[in-house]
C-alpha cells in the first residue's frame, strides 16, 4: 500500500471490536492539524496512526516512513511466510538446530522475551510455537467449518509441549546469531511483537521530528507525547461482553495494551476457545476475559498483558505492583479489578 488512506478530521475514530481492542478518541488542536492513516497489510490486523503536522505533505511523508517501518517489521516477525533477504522468525524456525544470523530486531526481541520469561515466571514464553501452531490449525479449521469444529487432541498438545523449553534458545548477541537447540522447536512472538513494533515505530518517528503521535497495531496503542494543546490522548478500553467501552483512559507518552478472550476464538460444542494458551494446561486460560496494561514501553505492556491473563489475580497483582510505572485492569464476569495507580489515568 504505497498511498495509505490519509484523513484530516475533527471527529473521533471508532475501531470496530472485530479489528481492534480499543477505540481511539481524539480531537483537533491548535495550529497543527490532525491526520490519520489506516493500513491493513501488516500483522494481519488493522493499524491506525494519528499524527499532528503543519501540512498534509509533512504528514504524508511521516506516514509513508512509518508504513515502510511496519512492513519491514512484518517481514521479520511473520511466522508463516519467508521473505527474500530477511533473516526473520520464519527463517529461524525453518533452520531449527542450526545457528542462524538474524536481523537485529529479532535478536533484540528474543533477548527481551527471555528477560520477560523470568519476570513473568514463565507465563510469557516465545518458545510455545509448537503448541500454538496446533491450536492455530484447529482454530482455522473451526472458523472455516464451524459445524465440524473440534479441539486439538491432548496427546498431540502434550507431545508438542516437549519442545517449548526456552532454555533451548541459544542467543549470541556478539555474533548476531540465534540457534534453536531443539530441532522441533519454533518461536512465536504473537504475545509481544506488535507491542515491540509499536514502540520501535514511535521511537523512529520521534527521531524524524514527530512530537505528537498515536499508533494502534490491532489495538496495541502507543502514544508519543500528548496532543499539541497539552491534553492527553483518550483511549477507550473495550467492553469484552459487548459494544462500547468500559472506561476511557488518558494516555500521554505511554502505551495501553489489552489481551482478551473475545479477539480470536472459535466455538466447539457451544463453548468459546480463545487464542491465549496456558503453557501449564495447554488450554486457553480461564481467569479473565480481558487484561489491560498501562506502561511507558509498549513491548513491556504487551508482554505483561499476556502474562497477567495467564495468572490468577493475586499473583498478577503482586507482579504488577513490583514493576515501576506499570498499571493493570482485569475484567472478568466477577467484576473489574485495578492496580493501585490505574484510576489516576481514568477519566
Amino acid at each position: 500500500m504505497k498511498n495509505p488512506r490519509l484523513i484530516r478530521s475533527a471527529k473521533f475514530i471508532a475501531l470496530a471490536a472485530t479489528v481492534a481492542l480499543s477505540q481511539l478518541l481524539c480531537g483537533c488542536s491548535g495550529g497543527q492539524k490532525r491526520y490519520e492513516a489506516v493500513f491493513t497489510d501488516v500483522f494481519d490486523t488493522v493499524t491506525q496512526i494519528i499524527v499532528y503536522a503543519e501540512s498534509e505533505a509533512q504528514a504524508r511523508q511521516w506516514m509513508d516512513q512509518a508504513h515502510t517501518l511496519l512492513q519491514e517489521y512484518h517481514c521479520i516477525f511473520d511466522i508463516y511466510h519467508g521473505y527474500s533477504g530477511v533473516n526473520g522468525v520464519y527463517a529461524l524456525n525453518a533452520s531449527a538446530g542450526d545457528a542462524v544470523e538474524c536481523h537485529r530486531a529479532l535478536i533484540e526481541l528474543v533477548n527481551f522475551s527471555i528477560e520477560m520469561y523470568g519476570l513473568t515466571f514463565g507465563r510469557l514464553n516465545i518458545a510455545m510455537g509448537a503448541v500454538l501452531s496446533i491450536w492455530h490449525e484447529y482454530r482455522s479449521a473451526g472458523e472455516q467449518n464451524p459445524s465440524a469444529a473440534s479441539l486439538p487432541p491432548m496427546a498431540d498438545l502434550a507431545r508438542a509441549s516437549g519442545h517449548i523449553d526456552i532454555a533451548d534458545i541459544e542467543l549470541d548477541q556478539k555474533a548476531g546469531t540465534i540457534r534453536l537447540l531443539d530441532s522441533d522447536m519454533s518461536l512465536d512472538f504473537g504475545a509481544v511483537a506488535k507491542g515491540y513494533v509499536a514502540e520501535q515505530v514511535v521511537r523512529e518517528m520521534e527521531k524524524l521530528g514527530v512530537e505528537s503521535m498515536l499508533i494502534s497495531i490491532g489495538g496495541n496503542v502507543r502514544a508519543l507525547g500528548s496532543r499539541p494543546d497539552g491534553e492527553p490522548y483518550k483511549v477507550g478500553v473495550q467492553d469484552p461482553y459487548g459494544a462500547g467501552n468500559v472506561m476511557i483512559v488518558d494516555v500521554s507518552s505511554m502505551s495501553l495494551v489489552t489481551s482478551g478472550s473475545y479477539q480470536r476464538y472459535y466455538i466447539v460444542d457451544g463453548k468459546r476457545y480463545h487464542h491465549i494458551i496456558d503453557g501449564k494446561t495447554l488450554m486457553p486460560a480461564e481467569y479473565f476475559d480481558s487484561v489491560s496494561v498501562l506502561a511507558g514501553d509498549s513491548a513491556l505492556a504487551d508482554a505483561l498483558s499476556t502474562a497477567l491473563f495467564l495468572m490468577d489475580l493475586d499473583e498478577g497483582m503482586a507482579l504488577i505492583d513490583s514493576i515501576d510505572g506499570a498499571e493493570a485492569l482485569w475484567i472478568s464476569e466477577e467484576g473489574q479489578f485495578k492496580s493501585a495507580g490505574f484510576d489516576a489515568y481514568v477519566e
